[in-house]
C-alpha cells in the first residue's frame, strides 16, 4: 500500500508541475513574440550599418518613446509601396533641423554620425533646412548617397513622417530580457521534472512480478 500511495503523489506531482511548467514556457515566448518581431532588410538604405539580406529583432514601441538616433521601421503611407522600411531618427516634433548637403545639424548642434556611408563616390545632396511638425519625425538613411528618405519629401510637411507610423525599434546590442529567459528556463525545468515524476509514479503503481519457483527435478 505504501508504494502504491508513492506512485500517487509521483502522478499528482506530474500532472501539476508539468501544466505549470508549460504555462511559464508558452507565456513568456508569446510575451516576447506580442513585443517583438523579425525582419530582412532588403534594400542598401542604412547601410554600413545593416546589410541587405540580414536578419534583425525589432522592439514594439509607442510613439512617446521615439528618441532621435533611434533606428526605426515604419510605415507611411502613400511611400515606398506601402511597405515598412527602416530608417535612423534624426530630428521629432518641433526639432530645427539644417544640413549643407553633407554634415547635418539639429537645433544648431552639429550630429555626431560615425555610422554614415561617407565616400568619394557618394553624390552631393542638396542642402536643406526644416522644421518637423509636432507628432512627426525627420527619418535619413546611413547610406546617405542612396537612401530615399525625408529628404524628397520636403514638400509634404518638411519631409517628415508621422510617429504613429512608427512599427518599431532596432535594439542596440539586443538581448533576450532576463526575466524571459528565467521564466521560460524555469518553465522548462518545472516540465521535465514533472515528466520524471509522473513516469515514475505509474512505473510505481505496476505490481512487482511475482517469482517463479525452480522446476523440479
Amino acid at each position: 500500500m505504501r508504494q502504491r500511495g508513492a506512485g500517487g503523489r509521483l502522478r499528482v506531482a506530474g500532472w501539476v508541475l508539468v501544466p505549470l511548467g508549460l504555462v511559464l514556457v508558452l507565456g513568456s515566448t508569446g510575451y516576447f513574440f506580442a513585443r517583438h518581431q523579425g525582419v530582412t532588410i532588403q534594400g542598401e538604405s542604412m547601410e554600413p550599418t545593416y546589410r541587405q539580406g540580414e536578419h534583425l529583432v525589432v522592439e514594439h514601441i509607442g510613439a512617446d518613446e521615439i528618441r532621435r538616433g533611434d533606428v526605426v521601421l515604419v510605415r507611411v503611407p502613400g511611400r515606398y509601396e506601402g511597405a515598412p522600411v527602416l530608417r535612423r531618427v534624426i530630428g521629432t516634433g518641433g526639432d530645427h533641423v539644417e544640413s549643407d548637403g553633407d554634415r547635418v545639424t539639429v537645433n544648431g548642434r552639429p550630429v555626431d554620425e560615425p555610422y554614415v556611408r561617407r565616400n568619394e563616390f557618394t553624390p552631393a545632396a542638396a542642402p536643406y533646412d526644416v522644421t518637423v511638425p509636432n507628432g512627426r519625425l525627420f527619418l535619413l538613411g546611413d547610406n546617405r548617397g542612396n537612401s530615399n528618405d525625408s529628404r524628397f519629401s520636403l514638400d509634404e510637411q518638411s519631409g517628415s513622417v508621422a510617429a504613429s507610423g512608427v512599427l518599431g525599434r532596432v535594439p542596440d546590442g539586443f538581448v533576450v530580457p532576463p526575466v524571459l529567459l528565467t521564466v521560460g528556463g524555469l518553465g522548462i525545468v518545472l516540465a521535465v521534472v514533472g515528466a520524471g515524476l509522473g513516469i515514475s509514479g505509474y512505473t510505481a503503481r505496476r505490481p512487482l512480478a511475482a517469482a517463479q519457483p525452480w522446476p523440479a527435478v
